[in-house]
């Protein structure tokens, strides 16, 4: 199988959306539209988006954070803020190829180090971070209270 990275354009919003929304349940198309409509001109932020014989089948969303990141000791970090690939596509290398983009991307923007994180009970997640080369910094539950 043979997949090709791509920056995402305004074109693709509406896949990228469709994706998202897959691992993102809490947002709306329309609110992940938007948002990713407002990601595309921003410098500090990327979009890509993997496809297979001119279909979406994965993206990767990555950013810039200048606030502390777990496990960091830069300024800026690139960090994976999402990363998705539907299921008939996976364990194929696609996701590899996502996150080597937005590594690549980081690091033409000065960043040393890039750092993800994933909730504490998504075993596949966890499984691909490792996988991918990066080693578990911290692990934290985070607690609310209403006022």
């Amino acid at each position: 199988m043979h997949f090709a990275v791509l920056k995402a354009t305004e074109a693709s919003v509406p896949a990228l959306a469709e994706m998202a929304g897959c691992i993102w349940h809490s947002c709306t198309k329309e609110e992940l539209i938007a948002e990713f409509h407002s990601m595309l001109p921003n410098p500090e932020r990327g979009l890509f988006l993997a496809v297979s014989d001119d279909a979406p089948v994965g993206f990767a969303q990555c950013g810039l954070r200048h606030d502390y990141v777990e496990g960091t000791s830069s300024s800026p970090v690139g960090y994976l803020e999402g990363i998705y690939v539907r299921p008939e596509y996976r364990g194929m290398g696609c996701a590899r190829l996502l996150l080597s983009e937005c590594e690549k991307w980081a690091k033409d923007r000065g960043c040393p180090e890039f750092a993800s994180d994933c909730e504490l009970d998504n075993t596949d997640s966890l499984g691909f971070h490792l996988n991918v080369g990066f080693s578990e910094a911290n692990r934290i539950i985070c607690f609310v209270k209403k006022l």
